[in-house]
């Protein structure tokens, strides 16, 4: 029998879920919260298997009440049941350690099999925020600027920052003026800057400076 504690500020909501899950020979409603302190509260008595929580609520929201039963148990499983997928609601639930992301306008079966799933630690994740985890994960993915350029790019920046010309570059480096001239255009192409006075900023503000 999956345990399932409901934490959701709509009365009406709680009735509907609680009575459908009623109805499933798998499934236990053992309790039910109508804010995020209570949630908390609740979910530290009863110990459920899986929690449906809420995220805008009065008081303590349900990100919040999330972040304090991830931290108070043991691997729980929280599915996040909500109206929103807004960014400020999708990255910090998941954040604070939410397993699964459905919206309300779910199918009642379909916010079953997500308890039966979560009951295994297996994730479900409505399309609108996969497709923003996805495309955060690929953002994070990405390389910095400065981590294309070469190892003599970096030493020409490096000299750049320090205030040199490209004649001095070349002196430095005992390399052709027209390679220093070519090395900068290709730093500032890369760093996405306009000139060297921003590549030199750029190297400064990112530690690129010994």
């Amino acid at each position: 029998m999956i345990r399932v504690l409901l934490v959701d500020d709509h009365e009406m909501v709680r009735l509907g879920l609680s009575t459908y899950l009623s109805t499933q020979k798998d499934i236990e409603v053992v309790g039910e919260a109508s804010n995020g302190e209570e949630g908390v509260r609740l979910a530290l008595e009863t110990r459920p298997d899986v929690i449906l929580m809420d995220l805008v609520m009065d008081g303590m929201d349900g990100i919040e009440a999330t972040r304090r039963i991830c931290k108070a148990l043991d691997d729980p499983k929280i599915i996040v049941l909500t109206s929103f997928v807004d960014d400020d609601k999708v990255y910090p639930a998941i954040e604070a350690g939410a397993l699964s992301y459905l919206l309300k306008t779910s199918k009642a079966a379909e916010i079953a099999e997500a308890i039966r799933r979560a009951a295994k630690g297996e994730p479900v994740l409505e399309a609108a925020v996969t497709g923003k985890v996805l495309s955060r994960m690929r953002k994070k993915q990405a390389p910095l600027p400065h981590e294309q350029l070469t190892d003599r790019e970096r030493e020409v920046l490096n000299l750049i920052a320090e205030g040199l010309s490209n004649q001095e570059i070349a002196d430095r480096l005992c390399i052709a003026l027209k390679t220093v001239k070519a090395h900068v255009t290709n730093i500032l192409a890369k760093l996405e800057v306009e000139d060297r006075t921003q590549a030199a900023i750029y190297a400064h503000r990112n530690g690129l400076v010994k």
